[in-house]
């Protein structure tokens, strides 16, 4: 078979994937999940034309940099500076029946690193907030990538502004085994009285009752098995939350984007609108949303029960031909055990848009497109349809942080196991490791997808992560 006949189909490439934790998308934030690796393309069917950044860089920045001087020079007040700085690795371990042992080192190591400059000030009600990064990765993974990219190897990407309204993004240098970028992750003003909220420009947003899995989130959520969650990517976006005198919110957002013309169209863009009520041991959430080609309707909320806190959401997908049905349903609890705080997660998760049978081979792949399609915009990380996980965490000192999780396809019988280490060396240095093991058998999620190539399969094996964070 040639490779320009492979039909798309989910790289089993692992722990890379898009961070929103981080603003960014480095390497080896978070374990293996398949669906996140990556998609082999439909030629030219997402592909956004470049644009010529310095136009939108120049009158966006110039426009806001002379509104937050006019604000800071009307009332002098402090600026807050800071950020952090995160090198960090990955070895990945490849099986020597994998496919991806021809295109890729064993084991696979990659480094990269994250800087990041928080710059914000106030003025009375008005804010500010501007978020510089400065990325770069190498490795094994990339190269990979970087040589292949008609088979959609899409393992270590850096975040790029081509859909976003404002393209705030720059790459510096862009060489096979080695690419740096740098971007403004969020930059935005924002006004605050006693019952409105309104913020304009890059910013982000997280709705949803899921700890795990959380469908309702759709604005660049977080990965499920992501370790790395400081920062979700922004988007370029309009927010706005009203305070009603019952102590219930509504909030509102459009998040614009641009479509293959490079013009922004609503066919693409979000538009959202939540409800949230308050009640004494309860929460409940209502979410009607416009979401490139859907319509989203969606219930939630959260009920304190027996010490212990239960959290749903459901939501319905409308595209025009099919609806498609979302859930999450999960319970949390925590008491002190041997004299250390101890919390444990358990989450049940309904993908409306998965596989239900467990069978991922290129011709049943093609035949979700709405799978396919959420999964290369970042909105879904999971091939399945029925997923159930559990987390356990346990303080093991003041500074140390142990989590244990399991993530189960309960359509194939694969499980991903991560082990998690949080620990605070100093009041401005913490460490992160991970160690993540995914079994299965053939053809399965965590196990290796069928390519479709003979009889190998695109699995890969344990891997570690570490990571230095140095805050400022």
């Amino acid at each position: 078979m040639k490779r320009s006949n492979i039909i798309p189909v989910i790289i089993h490439l692992m722990p890379l994937r898009r961070t929103a934790a981080t603003g960014s998308v480095i390497p080896a934030v978070s374990p293996v999940i398949p669906a996140q690796a990556g998609i082999l393309h439909w030629k030219n069917r997402y592909k956004i034309p470049i644009r010529q950044p310095s136009v939108r860089w120049g009158a966006a920045y110039a426009g806001m940099t002379l509104l937050i001087m006019a604000l800071q020079f009307e009332q002098a007040q402090a600026l807050e500076l800071r950020g952090h700085v995160k090198p960090q690795i990955t070895v990945v371990n490849i099986p020597g029946k994998s496919l991806l042992q021809d295109f890729s080192d064993d084991p696979a190591i990659d480094t990269s690193l994250d800087l990041r400059l928080n710059l914000s000030g106030s003025s009375g009600e008005w804010s500010w907030r501007s978020d510089y990064q400065l990325l770069a990765a190498q490795g094994d993974q990339l190269k990979l990538r970087q040589q292949n990219p008609d088979l959609g190897f899409n393992t270590v990407t850096l975040a790029d502004d081509e859909q976003r309204v404002f393209d705030f993004s720059h790459r510096i240098s862009d060489q096979d085994d080695r690419v740096v970028t740098h971007r403004l992750d969020r930059f935005y003003l924002g006004y605050s009285s006693n019952k409105t909220v309104f913020k304009i420009g890059r910013q982000a947003v997280s709705w949803g009752n899921g700890l795990i899995y959380n469908p309702v989130d759709f604005f660049n959520p977080f990965d499920p098995a992501a370790i790395d969650t400081e920062y979700k990517t922004g988007d370029d976006m309009l927010y706005a939350q009203y305070l009603l005198d019952s102590g219930d919110d509504v909030q509102a957002v459009w998040v614009g984007r641009r479509d293959e013309d490079d013009d922004v169209d609503a066919d693409v863009s979000s538009l959202a609108f939540k409800y949230h009520r308050f009640s004494q041991a309860s929460e409940f959430d209502f979410l009607m949303a416009e979401h490139y080609d859907a319509s989203i309707v969606a219930l939630g909320g959260s009920i304190d029960i027996a010490d212990a806190i239960w959290r749903s959401d459901i939501m319905l997908t409308d595209n025009g031909d099919e609806r498609f049905t979302s859930a999450v349903l999960n319970w949390t609890y925590s008491w002190i055990a041997w004299d250390k705080n101890t919390s444990v997660t358990l989450e049940y998760f309904h993908n409306g848009f998965g596989i239900d049978d467990g069978d991922y081979a290129p011709v049943a792949l093609a035949d979700n497109p709405e799978l396919l399609t959420r999964i290369e915009r970042g909105e879904l990380y999971t091939l399945g349809e029925n997923y159930l996980a559990a987390a356990a965490t346990i303080e093991l000192a003041p500074l140390w942080v142990l989590t244990t999780s399991i993530f189960r396809n309960l359509d194939d019988d694969s499980t991903l196991l991560q082990v998690f280490s949080q620990h605070d060396l100093q009041q401005d240095l913490q460490l992160l490791l991970a160690l993540n093991l995914p079994t299965g058998s053939d053809g399965s999620e965590f196990g290796g997808i069928d390519p479709g190539i003979g009889s190998r399969t695109l699995a890969v094996g344990a891997s570690l992560f570490a990571q230095l964070a140095w805050y400022y």
